[in-house]
């Protein structure tokens, strides 16, 4: 058994010293031209009088629906709340869900899912506005490791539930059962129909035997549709929100703090972290994502501070742990809470480290007298590389005789640094060798 150790932490934290200059490039979600979102946008009062536009779904009047339409009435705060983080994410949804022709009901799923939380984490794994479960976040295409969680992407995971309904909705005929489906798994929606069939019933949503949350997962909708429709019925208001995009798009292409980012656009970094939620550390990895979003009056800002800056854009380095080290030591080392140390390090409540384990640490304070190598920080995983979410480690299985030149390129790390982590004096792997790296951070369905 060898290990490699989380050497794909340790590229980007000993970034340069020296000024790094970028020329954004502005760009809007999903490569579409500005000026089209923009023209394209419908003449409305504000979103919500689109949105009441786009309702196309059948209106369904049962106690369910009431028992939910009174729930939310009875907690305006909530709704207020709700309604709030809504406001960041709406027009960005709304346009997509008018594009791809679908009813303007979809565009306010995550009100249900979520409550527009997109730091949203349920107790089955699932994450972010849309709650993709890891495996169906990954089939949909939205990496998921140490760095940066793409189930917590407005335009990755908006793109892929979207493309999943649509898939639901192609499957079952209509877009009560693609719900139904969304929020059970297809799998569960087809047997449910099985039964049916073979007892000679019907297979529409209302005919079928479904679990209490996803019987109670359309009405929920249907009420939030509602409550959109006609606020004042419920004796709620809605506060206004404009027909027009909240944020853009800016191409990056270097390692940068997040503090750093949010200083640049003049915003506070909860409103960065509530635009760009699926980066998991305090320093945005070029190689997790091309593209961060800003408030679109915030674009230009940002772009002028950033080419007038001529200081590091980055404040963290790797640290590679010595044997017996513990978390509570090297925390005050560092400048740092322990509490805080775990929380950038995504570790559970241990305190001692394994030799040679990679930590993110502050470069304002003390020098890391036992810096690692820094070539393999970008975290490419390999696709069978197995996550542990309690971030000890990823173990990879070698082929046999796989040859270490191969594994090192899968992993970006050099073969000098495969052989003096592992002891591997040969230049191949023994069959069922286990690399150990570090770790990814892992509903639907």
């Amino acid at each position: 058994m060898f290990k490699l150790f989380f050497s794909l932490l340790l590229t980007a934290c000993t970034l340069s010293a020296q000024a790094q200059t970028i020329q954004p490039r502005i760009i809007v979600p999903c490569a579409r031209n500005i000026d089209l979102i923009l023209s394209d946008a419908p003449e409305y009062g504000d979103l919500w009088q689109r949105l009441r536009e786009g309702f196309a779904m059948r209106q369904i009047s049962d106690s369910l629906v009431t028992h939910h339409e009174q729930w939310y009435a009875k907690r305006p705060a909530y709704i207020a709340r709700m309604m709030t983080r809504a406001n960041r994410y709406l027009y960005y949804i709304t346009s997509e869900v008018e594009r791809r022709g679908m009813p303007a009901e979809i565009a306010l799923l995550p009100m249900i899912e979520s409550a527009f939380n997109p730091g949203a984490y349920s107790t089955s794994n699932a994450s972010g506005i849309w709650q993709f479960i890891p495996s169906t976040g990954k089939n949909f295409g939205m990496r998921q490791n140490w760095w940066y969680d793409g189930r917590r992407d407005i335009i990755g995971a908006t793109n892929g539930a979207l493309d999943y309904l649509e898939k639901l909705h192609t499957m079952f005929g209509d877009w009560e059962l693609a719900l139904a489906a969304y929020n059970w798994g297809e799998g569960s929606v087809h047997r449910a129909q099985m039964r049916n069939r073979k007892l000679g019933l019907p297979v529409d949503y209302a005919s079928l035997k479904l679990p209490d949350e996803t019987r109670n997962y359309l009405p929920k909708l249907i009420a939030i549709k509602n409550i959109v429709a006609n606020p004042s019925k419920f004796g709620l208001t809605l506060s206004d929100i404009p027909n027009k995009p909240y944020f853009m798009s800016v191409a990056t292409s270097k390692h940068m703090d997040v503090k750093l980012a949010a200083q640049l656009a003049d915003i506070s970094r909860e409103e960065f972290i509530a635009l760009n939620p699926a980066h998991n550390r305090p320093v945005l990895l070029q190689n997790s994502n091309d593209y961060i979003l800003l408030p679109a009056d915030s674009v230009l800002t940002y772009k002028n501070n950033l080419e007038n800056y001529d200081k590091p854009l980055v404040s963290w380095q790797a640290y590679r742990a010595k044997k017996g080290e513990r978390l509570d030591h090297l925390a005050p080392r560092f400048g740092l809470t322990l509490e805080r140390l775990k929380s950038v390090n995504g570790l559970s409540a241990r305190d001692n480290l394994s030799d040679g384990e990679a930590l993110l640490v502050p470069l304002n304070g003390e020098v890391a007298e036992n810096e690692g190598e820094f070539e393999a920080f970008n975290m490419h995983l390999h696709p069978t590389a197995k996550i542990n979410r309690n971030g000890a480690s990823i173990k990879y299985t070698a082929h046999s005789d796989e040859p270490l030149d191969k594994l090192a390129s899968r992993y970006h790390v050099s073969v000098a640094s495969l052989k003096n982590w592992h002891s591997k004096p040969k230049g191949r792997a023994k069959p069922t060798s286990r690399a150990r790296t570090k770790p990814a951070h892992n509903r639907h369905r």
